[in-house]
């Protein structure tokens, strides 16, 4: 099994990124497993045709803990791909981190991963900030390799540098470990130039470029990802051939993800 967490700045186009890699991987013949950790829920909606799907805190909170059930969590999308959203508290009631927490214990108490047995797990996380809940996919037992999304805009490489130094302050803990960045190009000035000398500093490689495409506006505009509506499109053969590099930087697990926290870690 690959467990793959992919970070990235908010409204860079991680989820779009992730939501196509799923549907690459899908569509090699894989069965994947895609948790949205972002408290909007909304990572998903490209495998159901627009739609959002009930998030794990939203379930836990109308039906409790000994009602939700592995079904009530994990929707399969149109596309084949596994589908669960964490979610999140309301805004200003309390710590998105936490929310995180408490789905992965729900999805555990399930034995989601035993039952669905997936060849991927990817992780979307947002990666404004890398603490509490948002570091859960880094801890041990759960992805075994990060990847980081930017563009070449200032914000979306100062937020990577500081996921890159997250996962360096882990790696002693034996989490997971940084694998590479993946560029999701929006075509601002020396833009290559600035993510080669991110990914120099913070000691990776680029193992992607993905080209700013209308495909990409246009498959989300039906619901979908462009590797499920637009297979033959160039777009979708940049997401397979990334599909393909992940899969070859990463290291494979037999293990199953296991909660492990300790008191005072969050």
């Amino acid at each position: 099994m690959y467990r793959l967490a992919i970070y990235g700045k908010g409204g860079i186009g991680k989820s779009t990124t992730v939501s196509n890699l799923a549907a690459a991987f899908a569509r090699m013949g894989m069965t994947v497993l895609q948790i949205g950790c972002d408290p909007k829920a909304d990572s998903t909606i490209n495998h159901n045709g627009g739609r959002r799907i009930e998030s794990i805190l939203d379930l836990l909170r109308v039906k409790g803990h000994q009602g939700t059930t592995l079904d009530d969590m994990v929707h399969r999308g149109q596309d084949g791909v596994w589908c669960v959203e964490a979610g999140g508290p309301s805004p200003g009631t309390g710590c998105a981190g936490r929310g995180i927490v408490a789905a992965f214990e729900a999805l555990s108490a399930c034995n989601a991963f035993e039952r669905i047995k997936p060849d991927v797990v990817l992780y979307d996380v947002l990666g404004d900030v890398v603490c509490g809940g948002f570091a859960m996919p880094i801890r041990k037992g759960y992805a075994d390799n990060v990847f980081i999304i930017t563009s070449g805009e200032n914000m979306a490489i100062y937020a990577a540098g500081n996921i890159a130094q997250a996962v360096g302050n882990y790696k002693n803990r034996g989490y997971a470990r940084l694998s590479g960045i993946i560029l999701n190009r929006r075509n601002v000035e020396n833009e290559d130039a600035k993510v080669d000398e991110l990914a120099q500093t913070v000691g990776t490689n680029v193992v992607a470029r993905l080209t700013r495409s209308a495909t990409v506006q246009q498959a989300e505009e039906i619901g979908s990802t462009v590797v499920s509506a637009f297979p033959d499109s160039d777009m979708a053969k940049e997401y397979m051939d990334l599909a393909r590099t992940i899969l070859a930087a990463s290291r494979p697990s037999d293990e199953q993800p296991v909660i492990q926290i300790r008191a005072g870690e969050l």
